[in-house]
């Protein structure tokens, strides 16, 4: 099991100058590490020191790869027709190739997330290096195995419950039987292919939300745009489940006032680079196992009946609490979570909502 490391902030704060240091002090540690880069432009081969997008090896345990989105959709094309082969008895992708598929908006980072997740389960590595984005569409593609969920077990619920879906029913397993491969079940959100991806988006949530397994740090500089984006990603992290270790401020800065502004995460000044000698940028990294000990994305407690959220950055102005379906959801930002509730207080109507020391306190 590796741990997944990214980097948040503004573009030019030197998030990728982080991701080498912190897969260089990895290496070191004698750690198998992977740094994965999302931007396919030559200017990140350049930075890292590859050419291609062959994965190479940088030094001693180091490895990296540059990710090219095309490849990646050609590899996950064949692997959704064998899929269809497997559970249609007459696949029809099959006629489809994916050397002339297009790329189209959105569909790089969740290739980009399946491909981080093929590299952990392979049990390669010990750790791996996220460098993407580091903004809201990078906190979109993390969040999406909980967003997927959601909309699953939403909409399946409603269907079941329409007129619609009681109409068809009797009917689905006749049709089902003749398409599909293998046997039917009657529902038809319960079948073996169903199963398996409602298994990988488990999965990919539970990855997220470990701290021991998934883990991203703020970089900021000390300029005040620099410092509000990064304040900003650390409140829509929350949102995405993603806990946050740190914060990481680059070329030195106001250090007092940036801890204020972060506190309670742990600030960490990291000197200028100096021709290529990273030593300097390793040693004033932190110990990034000690991230586990920043304040967790969610706590549910049955026994007050309360949700705590942690909402860094925002204001009771900026976050919307409703409740329209057998879900809680909370707007911040530019970013919804729907909060899947405990048996306990699943179908609880909530009675009381207050914000204290960074937290969204919801009372059921």
């Amino acid at each position: 099991m590796a741990l997944v490391l990214t980097f948040l902030g503004k573009g030019g704060t030197g998030r990728t100058t982080m991701a080498i240091a912190a897969a260089r002090q990895f290496a070191d540690q004698a750690k198998r590490v992977l740094l994965v880069g999302q931007d396919s432009s030559p200017a990140w081969g350049l930075q890292v020191g590859i050419a291609g997008a062959e994965m190479q090896t940088l030094a001693p345990n180091l490895q990296a790869v540059q990710l090219q989105t095309t490849t990646l959709l050609e590899r996950g094309w064949e692997e959704l027709k064998k899929q269809e082969a497997q559970y249609l008895r007459t696949p029809f992708f099959k006629a489809v190739y994916g050397q002339e598929l297009g790329v189209i908006p959105g569909l790089d980072t969740g290739l980009a997330l399946n491909a981080i997740r093929e590299y952990e389960v392979s049990g390669q590595y010990d750790v791996i290096i996220y460098d993407g984005d580091g903004d809201q569409a990078t906190l979109r593609m993390l969040g999406a195995p909980e967003i997927i969920s959601w909309y699953a077990r939403r909409f399946r619920q409603v269907f079941a419950d329409s007129d619609l879906g009681k109409t068809l029913s009797p009917f689905l397993q006749p049709i089902a039987a003749a398409v599909l491969n293998g046997g039917w079940s009657g529902d038809l959100f319960n079948q073996p292919a169903a199963d398996q991806a409602t298994n990988l988006l488990d999965q990919g949530r539970a990855m997220i939300a470990d701290p021991q397994r998934f883990l991203a740090y703020l970089v900021t500089t000390d300029r005040p745009e620099s410092v509000a984006v990064a304040k900003y990603l650390w409140g829509s992290a929350q949102q995405a489940g993603l806990t946050v270790g740190g914060v990481l401020v680059n070329q030195g800065g106001a250090i007092a006032s940036i801890q204020s502004e972060f506190a309670p995460l742990l600030v960490n000044t990291i000197p200028t680079k100096l021709n290529d000698d990273w030593q300097p940028l390793m040693q004033a990294l932190p110990d990034f196992g000690q991230a586990t000990q920043a304040p967790s994305p969610i706590r549910i407690d049955t026994t007050e009946r309360k949700v705590y959220l942690f909402l860094p950055g925002f204001d009771k102005k900026q976050v919307k609490l409703t409740q329209y379906g057998p879900e809680v959801t909370v707007e911040a930002g530019d970013q919804r979570r729907n909060i899947a509730l405990p048996p306990e207080l699943r179908g609880q109507q909530v009675t009381g909502a207050k914000f204290q020391d960074g937290y969204l306190i919801i009372s059921f």
